[in-house]
């Protein structure tokens, strides 16, 4: 999936994430994370946001996530649907994972 315009998802809420994404200028998955809870768990919230846009087929992109608490289900979607809007694609498909 092609990156080819900037878009976001999510809200600055707590429990949320926003998620921006836009096209990279360089090769790669550049993720930029802010938490209110880095300590703990940044290194989680990213490899969620990195494998989420793997599985999805993004190979380059610049993303910027401010995190407020999400739980990895929302990081997933929240990190979807800005992957989607930033490709304006609309042909989802939506899975439930294990």
């Amino acid at each position: 999936m092609k990156i080819v315009k900037p878009a976001a998802a999510g809200t600055l809420e707590s429990s949320d994430i926003e998620i921006r994404i836009e096209p990279a200028d360089q090769p790669g998955l550049e993720i930029h994370l802010k938490s209110s809870v880095m300590q703990q768990f940044g290194k989680k919230i990213v490899q969620v946001i990195r494998e989420t846009l793997e599985e999805i087929g993004v190979e380059d992109a610049y993303v910027e996530a401010v995190d407020k608490g999400a739980l990895d289900c929302a990081v997933r979607a929240r990190t979807v649907a800005a992957a989607y809007r930033a490709a304006d694609r609309t042909d989802y498909e939506w899975r439930v994972r294990p």
